[in-house]
């Protein structure tokens, strides 16, 4: 989606800031070794590359690609009107550095302002003993018992549900938009787990956020958002209030039911109904009667905890329609524990048996999905003080540093000059294992003290899932062209996966 297409109010506010931009402010140059760093081609001048994120995501997407073949790892400054001086960096060794010391590298003030009406509070847009505290609650959510409980019961319920459903719309030729399965399945495995509610992919909650998500990003793509957005953004002012709205529900059902919540996990036998909601009390725990931070806090968990393994599945299957090699080796891996020992395919299949150790493949193709389409494709830190990268670049305190996961991704330098291919192999040892790569070579969990807390639940989650609906199913695309993402914080996929479903003969399920 374009910016504000149609709103000359825009360029007459553009033409203002720029003139304050060239005659107030004046963006520092940014040097290493003395020497000021190199620019992106077309950077124009008092403009600088502000225009360009004025552009669709997937044009900048291209644009930060194109630069980092041109620069491959050498850190180049960009500069915006109105926004501190920045830098992106591409060497895995200078964003080894920015993971490292935290203390130096925030979200800081100019992330904090443009996402502060939709995170709030929450883990997303704090640093410090507010982070530290939210991120203790979720360390004690994602404990072992709990995910052994989310692998075992929860998935398998939700998924066998989605499978039932699927199975249905196969035998009436319906197409089906798999980005709503997944997101239906995320959505209730987190709203049962982490707030005992019962959650949807279709409700006004939902809805509200995924345009709230895209309004947040175009204050980061559009430097004079706060001229335009007074005229433009009712929709997203009441985006706003549903989404705090339905924060405060969550909370004050938590609140009224944390009585006979705890009486129930005393007696029951269910081991779901044991768990149910214990984010939501660790987060009540830590912040007591501030139901305020409570409702950011479990909103950003819910954002962080849904979304993105929903929309990794989807380009997941979405890449797979276009490898049918990869399916039949996905299937041959997968068969395998539920084949008899005469060959037969008789045993039903129970998707908690499929686990990451004992599908590498399987992984491997979640991990590659990843590479090429990663969950937050764009991240920004700012200085705190002022610092040296380890390529001896200075950066003066309050400058900006960022770096483009999907154009890291895709480096020749460090995938090789296949980067651009689709190749699970690449993820596997000669001898069938997973290769790990550290948070600075794949920063796709992001890294050091900020390190994603979901990591291992949403390999869990992928490797189940893909699994299930690689052995059940055979896709279909029922779209022309290539899928892109739309405008957001994450990854959704625009007009999301419309695909013919059809049953394979693997006798399982």
């Amino acid at each position: 989606m374009a910016l504000f297409e149609s709103s000359s109010l825009a360029w007459l506010g553009l033409l203002g800031a720029l003139l304050f931009y060239q005659f107030v402010l004046r963006t520092p140059t940014i040097r290493r070794d003395g020497v000021p760093l190199r620019k992106p081609p077309n950077t124009l001048p008092i403009a600088g590359n502000g225009i360009l994120f004025l552009q669709p995501r997937q044009k900048l997407f291209s644009w930060f690609v194109k630069c980092e073949k041109l620069f491959g790892y050498e850190t180049f400054q960009i500069s915006v009107p109105t926004l501190p001086p920045g830098v992106v960096i591409n060497d895995p060794k200078n964003l080894e550095y920015v993971f490292k010391n935290e203390s130096i590298f925030s979200k800081g003030d100019f992330f904090k302002r443009l996402s502060w009406d939709l995170f709030g509070n929450g883990i997303i847009n704090t640093d410090g003993e507010l982070w530290k505290a939210q991120r203790k609650a979720g360390l004690a959510f994602l404990n072992t018992f709990n995910l052994r409980v989310l692998t075992d019961v929860a998935l398998p319920r939700y998924l066998g549900q989605a499978v039932e459903h699927l199975k249905a719309e196969a035998r009436n030729e319906s197409v089906v938009d798999l980005q709503t399965v997944f997101h239906e399945i995320t959505s209730q495995l987190m709203g049962k787990m982490a707030y005992d509610m019962e959650m949807h992919a279709d409700d006004d909650f939902t809805i509200a956020f995924d345009h709230a998500s895209g309004a947040t990003t175009e204050r980061f793509q559009n430097p004079l958002w706060f001229i335009t957005e007074p005229f433009t953004g009712s929709q997203f002012r009441r985006s706003l209030s549903t989404i705090r709205n339905f924060g405060h529900s969550i909370v004050d059902g938590a609140v009224n039911a944390s009585s006979r919540s705890k009486g129930a996990s005393e007696s029951s036998s269910d081991r779901l109904e044991e768990v149910s909601g214990s984010l939501i009390q660790s987060l009540l725990e830590v912040f007591g009667d501030n139901r305020e931070m409570v409702a950011d806090a479990a909103l950003n968990y819910l954002s962080a905890g849904r979304d993105t393994v929903a929309q990794a599945l989807t380009w997941c299957v979405y890449l797979l329609m276009q490898h049918n090699s990869v399916v039949e080796k996905i299937r041959t891996e997968v068969q395998e524990p539920f084949v008899g020992s005469d060959g037969s395919h008789g045993k039903k299949i129970n998707s908690a048996v499929l686990t990451s150790a004992s599908l590498p493949y399987t992984m491997a193709t979640f991990y590659e999905t990843l590479r090429l389409y990663p969950p937050i494709p764009f991240e920004i830190k700012q200085c705190e003080k002022a610092t040296t990268l380890p390529d001896s670049t200075f950066l003066p305190a309050k400058s900006i540093v960022f770096w483009c996961t999907w154009a890291m991704n895709r480096s020749k330098i460090a995938w090789g000059d296949d980067a651009d291919s689709f190749r699970p192999e690449r993820w596997l040892t000669e001898d069938g294992k997973l290769i790990t790569k550290s948070a600075a070579e794949f920063p796709v969990f992001n890294g050091g003290p900020r390190l994603c807390l979901g990591k291992r639940m949403a390999e869990l989650l992928a490797v189940q899932i893909i699994a299930t609906m690689v052995l059940l199913f055979d896709f279909t695309p029922a779209y022309q062209g290539e899928r892109v993402s739309k405008s957001s914080l994450t990854l959704p996929m625009k007009g999301g996966l419309p695909c013919l479903v059809k049953p394979t003969t693997s006798g399982l399920g």
